[in-house]
């Protein structure tokens, strides 16, 4: 057996090895108490891979290779280090939308190959497998770029027109015929280059429609698009660790759409071909919100035994969770039942709010999950809302005309009282007014949070101090 035989049969032991690890280091994601070493797992594998890659290319395109790993890893080693928690939605749809983009410059690359003089086409199942992958890559890179857009607010959260789903329709089946021209016509380079830009303008036009309260649902189905377009592409290269690890995202990412999907109340059809996140502005709120001073806030906390803290975007933008995180420590040496209470799309992205309390070192046993939580609203004394906004609006449940009618959402309205800490009277990503903030049970805090709470602090101990 020759060296080189023997360098192509440990490079595919080595992908196994690899893809072990990243099955593994993602069922280790599963819990925030080994997601940390879940992530490092996944990292050696993903550096077995690599190296494996240098062994069996021995030295061709070396030059090429060094240089695209650093232009990867360099600007997202440092981005990585100083991005604000407020901005990790945008970087992950970002980064997200470069996986789908790496799938689909593979898939360019093989399918660009075979038009050469000269070079026969590969078998249809592997050219097929190509073609699929280029496209579900290059619909995730320019739909996750959108994303990145809109949550960054350099892009208004809708854009719509007449004739919209028609004319989307008519792109994403034109990208699908190029496609087939390809597989069953011929290799043909304009052809490529016709598939590419019908695929690139089909996820722009996808994402164009889409609402902000909806971004939860687009991360995780575009995650599930680049791990399926990374496994086609892995098939096709006949590489196995990307075929494995390709799977095993896209296997995740659709269960976690499911999930997303299933909070919002909405069927994964609507997610990937209707404009949703519409609708009308819903029915008119009457009454008005009712303010409240931080030392009658810290008055009810201190008269109440049974307390549930609601976390939202507007906590990760005040970056608050540490100040909250010590005012619940207070409540809690004080002898209240504290717990925190997590909606699935919470934030701008699955998880949003879990990695925020796990960054201020909230017990995991003290956050619970929607379904978990909601029968216990009903028993709470206070609930603090701090930046949630349309995950808890009861319209959801009253409101036909309401765009987020029919989505579940933590019954906050229930509680004895309820404390909303919020900068201003603005509406929530979804555009809308928040029933909530008029009930009778509402007071509104108008304050940033990390000010808000670190005024109920001092509240609180002054009241205690003032009952000894």
């Amino acid at each position: 057996m020759d060296t080189q035989t023997l360098l192509v049969y440990a490079a595919k032991a080595s992908y196994l090895l690899a893809a072990a690890l990243f099955i593994l280091g993602i069922k280790r994601m599963s819990s925030p108490v080994t997601a940390r070493a879940g992530i490092k797992w996944a990292g050696i594998g993903m550096v077995i891979a690599t190296l494996a890659t240098f062994a069996i290319t021995r030295g061709h395109n070396l030059g090429w290779i060094v240089a695209g790993i650093a232009i990867g890893v360099i600007p997202t080693w440092l981005w990585g280090k100083k991005v604000a928690m407020t901005d990790m939605p945008q970087m992950v749809a970002l980064f997200n939308g470069m996986g789908g983009g790496s799938a689909a410059a593979i898939g360019a690359g093989e399918l660009l190959k075979y038009t050469q003089p000269g070079m026969s086409a590969p078998p249809l199942a592997t050219l097929a497998l190509a073609v699929i992958g280029a496209l579900i890559g290059a619909i995730s890179m320019t739909g996750s770029i959108i994303a990145w857009a809109k949550l960054d607010g350099r892009m208004d959260k809708r854009f719509t027109f007449g004739g919209q789903q028609f004319f989307n329709f008519a792109v994403f089946v034109a990208a699908v015929l190029a496609g087939l021209a390809l597989v069953f016509w011929k290799l043909d380079a304009s052809l490529v280059v016709v598939f590419f830009l019908l695929a690139l303008a089909f996820g722009v036009l996808m994402t164009l429609p889409i609402g902000g309260a909806d971004m939860p649902v687009v991360i995780s189905l575009y995650n599930a698009f680049t791990g399926l377009a990374v496994a086609f592409e892995g098939y096709a290269m006949g590489i196995e660790a990307l075929i494995v690890a390709g799977m095993v995202v896209g296997a995740a990412g659709t269960f976690l759409t499911q999930l997303m999907a299933k909070a919002m109340n909405r069927p994964i059809s609507g997610v990937l071909f209707s404009n949703f996140g519409g609708g009308g502005e819903g029915t008119a709120i009457a009454g008005s919100q009712k303010p409240i001073e931080a030392a009658d806030a810290a008055s009810l906390l201190y008269m109440a035994e049974k307390v549930i803290i609601v976390p939202g975007y507007g906590m990760a933008v005040a970056q608050a969770q540490h100040k909250i995180w010590e005012l619940s420590q207070a409540l809690i040496k004080a002898g209240k039942e504290v717990k925190f209470a997590i909606h699935p799309v919470a934030g701008r992205m699955p998880g949003h709010m879990n990695v925020l309390l796990a960054e201020a070192g909230v017990p995991y046993d003290l956050i619970v999950d929607m379904d978990d939580v909601n029968p216990e609203f009903k028993t709470t004394d206070v609930a603090i809302v701090i930046g949630a906004n349309d995950v808890v609006n009861p319209a959801a449940k009253t409101d036909k005309s309401s765009p987020i009618f029919g989505m579940p959402i933590l019954d906050v309205v229930d509680a004895r009282q309820v404390i909303v800490i919020k900068r201003g009277k603005g509406t929530g990503f979804a555009g809308i007014e928040n029933a909530l903030f008029y009930a009778d049970n509402t007071r509104m805090l108008y304050a940033d949070g990390k000010e808000a709470a670190n005024q109920l602090i001092a509240e609180l101990k002054a009241v205690e101090g003032g009952g000894h």
